[in-house]
């Protein structure tokens, strides 16, 4: 492995992969106490999460990061199903609520698409491929592709911020006057699942550990530094998105963009071109957040089939030239292409109930993979105390079990609420009009989920039996 990643790149990585555009408008649709459990569950969840991250990271550096981690704690049948968990994610998630994000960006702030069009299949499938392609190129160039995509992301939301701020002092903040800041059982149960899933990621750079120059000592430093640009750049812009537009016109798949079309108006004639270069600018964000996790989750998954945990050894091959595993890039490709299609049929065009339904996929995937993550974690702070770990959580073995607990307890609820949404709500009394709210049948929305974690589960389970059956062959 060629060492490409420096402090700076790690930190970039880190910002491109969990700063999610796509959440920031699906978390304001929370109004007032949005803001409040953002807020909080940065300090309750995002500090200790970071903090075992860094500690792991720093000790544990090997090419693969968490793949490594479990199967150093619980075995390779178990590393080679989490990261299938944890993969897929990504493909689901950019050939869903990314892509349809993008084109729906495109098609009202840039170039009018339509729905089902010959332009609008043509640029999904354009933007899943650069995507891909992006992750395909040598890390030591598509590294600076999310550093770019990294400060743009953070600049748009700091120009939206500020902006609507003028706009507040200039015109008032009537979006104030509706939103109820007071947290809620109801709102939490709601906005747990999304603001996880916002959160986390800060490991992703780990599976490039044997790429970065010195991860010892740069893996905490980067970690502290993008947590605290995440915390901000979630925080700052709901409340800035709430504070002039009124939480019911707060939609999730066009929350930011349609409220910086609020704002922009005190730019007078310069509004429109403004507009047009932002929402630019946004769909070039979620393209590089996209390639980012392309980079970090498709070496996860090489390196497990590269190992014999899952699969043929042969997509975990790694381009002689380029550095990348290129065949699991592709097999990525193929995924979130079939995704994206699929699900424009199942909501027959319906861009905000496949945003929501697609999301919440995404959502589960990826929260499972976490619920077999993190013990494996404590096994390995247990089970290999010699291991020289360059940074510590504060307060050793009660520290990390403390963060430890901490962290699974809120992955334990995320998981559960975006699995079965609304059982939690009714047995503390609350009322949850399913169709309302997801925009498609109860019977839809579980056939989408669990069916979607049942095929994983089948899949990954004949992943790990035909690696075995390889294993024993070249044994022989």
């Amino acid at each position: 492995m060629r060492r490409s990643l420096k402090r700076l790149d790690i930190t970039a990585l880190a910002i491109a992969a969990v700063i999610s555009f796509d959440t920031v408008g699906q978390i304001a649709t929370g109004g007032g106490e949005a803001a409040t459990w953002t807020a909080a569950i940065a300090v309750l969840f995002l500090v200790p999460y970071a903090l075992l991250f860094a500690e792991t990271g720093a000790a544990f550096p090997q090419e693969g990061g968490p793949y490594v981690w479990v199967k150093l704690a619980l075995g390779r049948s178990a590393a080679a199903l989490t990261t299938l968990f944890y993969w897929v994610t990504n493909p689901i998630w950019l050939g869903g609520s990314l892509v349809f994000l993008a084109a729906e960006t495109w098609d009202g702030f840039v170039f009018p698409l339509g729905s089902g069009t010959f332009a609008d299949y043509t640029f999904k499938l354009l933007f899943v491929w650069i995507a891909i392609l992006t992750a395909v190129v040598s890390l030591r160039r598509g590294k600076w592709i999310t550093t770019i995509g990294a400060a743009v992301k953070v600049l748009a939301l700091a120009v939206f911020t500020l902006t609507a701020l003028f706009y507040g002092f200039a015109h008032g903040f009537r979006g104030l006057d509706d939103a109820h800041f007071t947290p809620t059982t109801a709102g939490f149960l709601a906005l747990v699942p999304i603001l996880l899933f916002a959160y986390v990621g800060f490991e992703a750079p780990n599976a490039a550990g044997e790429e970065m120059h010195d991860p010892q000592r740069d893996v905490p430093a980067a970690l502290g530094r993008s947590a605290t640009v995440a915390a901000c750049c979630y925080l700052l812009p709901v409340l800035a998105l709430l504070a002039v537009v009124p939480a019911k016109y707060v939609t999730g798949i066009g929350g930011f963009m349609e409220g910086a079309r609020h704002v922009f108006g005190i730019y007078g004639a310069a509004a429109g071109p403004l507009l047009t270069l932002t929402a630019v600018a946004f769909v070039f964000a979620l393209l590089t957040q996209g390639s980012a996790w392309m980079i970090v989750s498709d070496r996860m998954q090489a390196m497990a089939a590269a190992d014999g945990g899952s699969f043929s050894r042969s997509l975990g091959a790694f381009h002689p030239r380029l550095g990348t595993p290129v065949r699991t890039n592709l097999l990525s490709g193929v995924v979130a292409t079939v995704f994206m299609l699929a699900a424009m049929q199942l909501a027959d065009g319906d861009a905000g109930a496949v945003f929501a339904v697609v999301l919440t996929v995404a959502v589960t995937t990826l929260l499972l993979s976490y619920l077999v993550i993190v013990p494996s974690l404590v096994l390995l702070r247990l089970r290999r105390p010699e291991v020289p770990r360059p940074y510590q959580v504060p307060f050793g073995n009660r520290g990390f079990m403390t963060c430890a607990a901490l962290v699974y307890a809120w992955i334990l609820v995320g998981s559960w609420c975006a699995l079965f949404p609304g059982t939690l709500e009714s047995l503390v009394g609350l009322d949850y009009d399913f169709p309302a709210i997801w925009g498609v049948s109860r019977t839809t929305f579980e056939t989408f989920t669990l069916g979607t974690v049942a095929v994983l589960l089948a899949v990954g389970a004949l992943g790990v039996r035909v690696a075995r059956r390889e294993r024993e062959v070249h044994a022989e």
